[in-house]
């Protein structure tokens, strides 16, 4: 039964229950000439069965008309419970069910993500995530502020707790954020999760720089201030707002027209080993490539067209989204140049 069903019946329960109430008012009134007070106070002791004394003593037709009321009442009012314990009993079997099928796609879980709380950052991490279709589960210890999300697998409990990790399948995650509101739950989280799985890569929110230096000191490879993020965003918007506005359209989700994004050069490909200029990338696929972070975590910006493709190396690249899903198609050795 979905919510429109729910309110649909309980409509119905509404209409007949005032019809009832009505009916037995009217007939009342016409039948024993009681005032409109009198016949609503008998209609409702009848209904109710609650087996106070009559305000008067009832003709033939009075007593035949009461029985009347008393069996439509009667059915009414049993309809009414009927439907409001299905209404209950559905709905707690179907969060049961909802919650088992849960755990068995988080079970089923690898090479995802965690989120840690649910707050208005956690809700649009989940929002990108959804749309690049990247597999996640999100912790958030109030169930009132996820249940009536849509296609989000989250678990109800502590972030900080070793076993709540491990239910989110921490052992078998490809990254954990952790976006707790204090920066003593983030570290906790950061902690538990590098000991749990020391290969994860590790996201903190972090309040200050300092916090933002102690996070990386127990483990994250970033610690993100929102608040200086916020401030410089804020501060290029009215210093640079073409360059903003270009950043904003090429980096979010829903703009698809023309994306950023980082491609891993796997051993596999055909790339490694030529120059930017032999891969005729943009050529090729029409995609420019802005910069190259190296093996060993070296930046090259703007690189030239005699640079060299190495194994590992991970390319920043723009274009189009088939255009870099192509791309990245030949990165990692699918398919040939």
């Amino acid at each position: 039964m979905n919510e429109l069903e729910i309110k649909k019946k309980l409509i119905i329960i509404s209409i007949l229950v005032l019809g009832v109430i009505t009916f037995g008012t009217v007939g009342y009134i016409t039948i024993e000439n009681m005032d409109i007070l009198n016949a609503l106070y008998m209609t409702v002791i009848t209904v109710a069965t609650v087996g106070f004394k009559e305000v008067k003593d009832l003709s033939k037709a009075g007593k035949i008309f009461t029985i009347l009321l008393i069996f439509s009442g009667f059915g009414v009012f049993a309809y009414a419970m009927t439907i409001g314990a299905k209404i209950l009993i559905e709905g707690e079997i179907r969060e049961v069910f909802k919650k088992r099928k849960m755990k068995k796609e988080i079970d089923a879980l690898k090479n995802h993500y965690i989120i840690c709380g649910y707050g208005r950052m956690g809700k649009i991490l989940s929002k990108e995530f959804k749309a690049n279709k990247v597999n996640f589960v999100v912790i958030e210890k109030f169930e009132e502020n996820v249940k009536d999300e849509e296609g989000i697998l989250y678990l109800i409990g502590d972030a900080t707790k070793d076993e709540i990790l491990k239910e989110a399948g921490i052992e078998r995650a490809k990254g954990i954020i952790s976006l707790l509101p204090s920066d003593a739950e983030n570290l906790y989280v950061v902690i538990s999760a590098r000991f749990l799985n020391p290969k994860i890569y590790i996201v903190a929110r972090a309040t200050d720089e300092e916090a933002k230096n102690k996070l990386k000191m127990a483990g994250a490879n970033k610690a993100i201030c929102p608040y200086h993020i916020g401030g410089l965003r804020i501060a290029n918007t009215v210093l640079r707002p073409n360059v903003v506005d270009f950043l904003e359209f090429a980096t979010r989700s829903e703009f698809t027209e023309i994306q950023i994004e980082e491609i891993s050069i796997s051993k596999n490909s055909k790339l490694v080993g030529k120059t930017l200029k032999d891969a005729q990338i943009g050529r090729e696929f029409g995609i420019i490539v802005i910069g190259i972070k190296r093996a060993d975590g070296k930046i090259e910006f703007n690189p030239s067209a005699d640079t060299v493709i190495e194994v590992d190396d991970i390319l920043i690249v723009i274009g189009k989204a088939q255009n870099l899903f192509e791309f990245s198609q030949v990165a990692e050795g699918k398919e040939n140049i």
